[in-house]
């Protein structure tokens, strides 16, 4: 899904560029569990995901560069024979105490 977002999004950057904008899209993919639901208070709710695996999937996408696509180890293991990934190492990422090995997602086998 990741890469057919960011195949989609080529032709709506190339729209924007024409009229002045740089627009660049970041994805970063953790596996694991969180919580859904709706979250809030009486007057406002909003439908969201809430856990470790959702922060790191948001520091994830924090380090991609435009138009690359991040995951941690456990995403790499589910993607093992489907996809090419390249190892970036452990990333100091905010939060983390320790490094976090990630891995960028390059194609579909």
């Amino acid at each position: 899904m990741a890469l057919d977002m960011q195949a989609q999004f080529a032709p709506l950057r190339v729209r924007w560029a024409e009229v002045g904008y740089e627009l660049d899209l970041s994805i970063g993919i953790a596996k694991g569990f969180a919580t859904l639901g709706a979250f809030g208070y009486e007057s406002r709710f909003d439908y969201s995901a809430i856990g470790g695996v959702v922060n790191l999937a948001a520091r994830l996408c924090d380090e991609a560069g435009p138009g690359q696509i991040l995951t941690d180890r456990r995403a790499r293991a589910a993607l093992d024979g489907i996809a090419t990934l390249e190892s970036l190492g452990p990333l100091a990422l905010k939060g983390y105490l320790q490094p976090v090995p990630a891995f960028r997602l390059q194609a579909l086998l």
